[in-house]
């Protein structure tokens, strides 16, 4: 099989048990020599993928509903991207863009000020990772406003490096063990929470008994937040947050790393809310699945000077050359895909939930979909099922399993991905 026939191949294929021969091989060495804080959710061992599809060792092909969590935009090894870092690998592989010039790293950044959220002059800062992202925000808010304290909302999930790991609040262990977090963080209950949340919740709760505005440098949100459920806010939520930090003078941090680059149906998940934030987090999508995030400032908070953040391999040349391509075939036709497939998927998901009793809620945007079951023990069990057929997906929040393909998913794509799903669900239960 060509990769092109894996890219267009119309179904997934499950041939062997899974895991099978070869694939049991590389995880009893894999066991012996790598870090057991890697938490793999089920035996897959990836051996190519092209478009929509994964194929492991043995041969089984998989239909991807997870796109490496958020992160392969434009599908798998997509040719016009794969021809940008043949290309550019040939001129060089790298030189620091933190002490010299390198014209691609100017050319990403152009671009992501074009595609800004906001409306004035905006700076660029080029990372490795989303966490990375996250902490060079965090950095620059407090360096910025000369305040102390930041706030996060619980579910979050914004890395799980020091500084970002204290902003991070959607499971226990991922902060366990580590000691005391980065001080001055504080976090307040996300949108869908019962009783006050958001602004009004930080207004009358932090701001009355824990800290005073004056004190707070920023406010971190996900317009739509991934790993605690991917729970999408009602209209004026993040308005309300805006007006909160415009009242007091604090600097409002969008995290777009999973919820970005085209993957909502708007190149931001903050769109159509109509929220400008002052800083944004940018990463996972952004270089389709080589190591690049990006932090967007406005450029009257950009007030850091040269040596007061940087990195060796931040904006590498090669990851940006993939950037370029990806951000233009995002913006072309990929924004509007995710947009369309993304409703008809809904739609799929939402009649299923009317005949399956497992499901408790169907939700999300574009090609960041939600299905809410009816405990965590059950979510787990159609992301195993699913495996089983040839579906990958993934659980997030406490009892939801996410669907977040490559952008190029088509309308039959999305149906197969449906019947998988129906199929594990009925598993579950018992039906097949």
């Amino acid at each position: 099989m060509t990769d092109n026939d894996l890219a267009f191949s119309a179904a997934p294929s499950v041939t062997t048990e899974l895991p099978g021969p070869l694939a049991r091989d590389l995880i009893d060495r894999d066991k012996r020599v790598v870090s057991p804080a890697l938490g793999r959710v089920y035996p897959l061992v990836v051996k190519r993928a092209a478009g929509m599809y994964v194929e492991d060792l043995d041969g089984n092909r998989f239909l991807d509903l997870n796109a490496g969590i958020a992160v392969a935009a434009t599908g798998h090894c997509h040719p016009d991207v794969v021809g940008a870092i043949e290309t550019q690998s040939r001129s060089y592989l790298h030189y620091c863009s933190s002490d010299f010039h390198v014209p691609v790293y100017t050319e990403v950044c152009e671009r992501l000020a074009e595609m800004s959220p906001m409306s004035d002059q905006v700076k660029v800062y080029l990372g490795n990772s989303g966490t990375e992202a996250v902490e060079a925000a965090l950095k620059l808010a407090r360096y910025a406003t000369g305040r102390p304290n930041v706030i996060a909302f619980h579910g979050s999930f914004h890395g799980r490096t020091a500084g970002s790991l204290s902003l991070t609040a959607s499971k226990g262990k991922y902060r366990s063990g580590f000691g005391a977090p980065m001080p001055g963080v504080h976090h307040a209950p996300y949108a869908g929470a019962d009783g006050l949340t958001g602004a009004a919740w930080i207004e009358s709760v932090l701001f009355r008994h824990v800290t005073e505005p004056g004190d707070v440098a920023a406010i971190v949100v996900e317009p739509l937040q991934g790993e605690g459920g991917y729970i999408v806010p009602p209209d004026g939520w993040l308005a309300d947050l805006r007006a909160l930090c415009d009242r007091y003078g604090i600097l409002l941090v969008a995290d777009e790393v999973q919820s970005g680059i085209g993957r909502t149906g708007t190149m931001w998940a903050i769109d159509p809310s109509g929220v400008e934030p002052d800083l944004m987090c940018v990463g996972k999508g952004l270089a389709s699945g080589l190591p690049l995030s990006a932090l967007v400032t406005r450029d009257r908070y950009c007030t850091w000077g040269p040596g007061k953040h940087g990195s060796t391999f931040g904006g590498n040349p090669v990851a940006c050359a993939a950037a370029v391509v990806t951000l233009d075939l995002v913006a072309e036709s990929l924004t509007a895909n995710a947009a369309a497939v993304g409703d008809h998927f809904m739609e799929r998901l939402r009649d299923l939930a009317s005949r399956q009793a497992l499901i408790t809620d169907v939700r999300g945007r574009g090609l960041m979909i939600g299905v809410e079951f009816i405990d965590g023990d059950t979510a787990k069990a159609v992301e195993q099922a699913a495996f089983r057929e040839g579906l990958l997906v993934l659980t997030c929040g406490e009892r939801t399993v996410r669907i977040a393909p490559p952008l190029v998913i088509d309308q039959q794509q999305a149906d197969v991905g449906a019947d998988l799903f129906d199929r594990a669900c009925r598993r579950v239960v018992g039906r097949l």
